[in-house]
This record gives structure tokens, sequence and C-alpha cells, in this order.
């Protein structure tokens, strides 16, 4: 599968992405920028989240495990010079199960980190990604 989508500079450091019925506005903050949409680089995070939770969600669905409160805090450290990449990631997954579905919940994080979520296999190859789950 291949992608192809096109990306329109709105002004000064902003830019519209359309993918498929959708238009993603992407820019940074002040005085770069005007704070119009999140930087390319916390959106990234956001994606790789997103990907995994997607994975978590329906693995979990597909174990017949009833989850709520299920979300993913990530946080990132960034080199200091440029090109500005990530040192680390860790990826934080708070999810309300019943205890004795705990198992089945880390089987399916252990399966989007090693199987599914390709954002994940991408950006592991540049900096480590840990991931760790917490339980309400």
């Amino acid at each position: 599968m291949a992608y192809d989508l096109t990306t329109f500079h709105a002004g000064n450091m902003a830019f519209d992405v359309k993918i498929d019925k959708h238009t993603t506005r992407i820019d940074t903050v002040a005085p770069d920028g005007d704070d119009t949409g999140p930087s390319p680089k916390k959106l990234l995070l956001g994606t790789l989240a997103a990907c995994t939770g997607m994975d978590v969600a329906g693995l979990l669905t597909k174990m017949r495990v009833e989850f709520s409160d299920f979300s993913i805090q990530t946080k990132a450290d960034l080199t200091i010079d440029h090109p500005k990449v990530f040192t680390k990631v860790e990826l934080i997954y708070r999810i309300k199960v019943a205890e004795k579905h705990q198992k089945k919940v880390e089987k399916a994080v252990k399966m989007s980190k090693d199987t599914y979520c390709g954002i994940s296999a991408m950006l592991a190859k540049n900096s480590p990604i840990n991931f760790r789950i917490e339980y309400l």
C-alpha cells in the first residue's frame, strides 16, 4: 500500500495536510508561527498514541475484555542540537479493567509494541520507547 497526500502552505509557518476527506493544520508557536495547530513533533507523538491505542482497544475487544477510562500519556525528550530528534519516548497506558483481565491488557500492549503499531516500529529505530501500564 502506498500513501499519496498533499500538504499546502497556509501562511507563515502553517501547513494544511489533506488526508482523504480530512484536513489537519500543522503549525508552531510564536514567535515563529501563529499556534493555529499542533507542531509536527507533537502531532507525531499523538499519532503514535492513537496507533497503539487503536491496537490495544481492538485487541481487548476481540479478547472480550471490558474496559473504560482508557488514555495514553506520551512523554518525549529531544536532543538540543539540530536536527532535534527524540532521545526517548514513554507511553503510559491508563485503563480501568477488572483485575482478572490485567494480563490480557499487558498482552495487548505487548502485541501492539512488537507486532502491530507501525508508527512505534518506525520511531523505535531512532529512539527507545518505554511502555508502562497504570490500572485505575
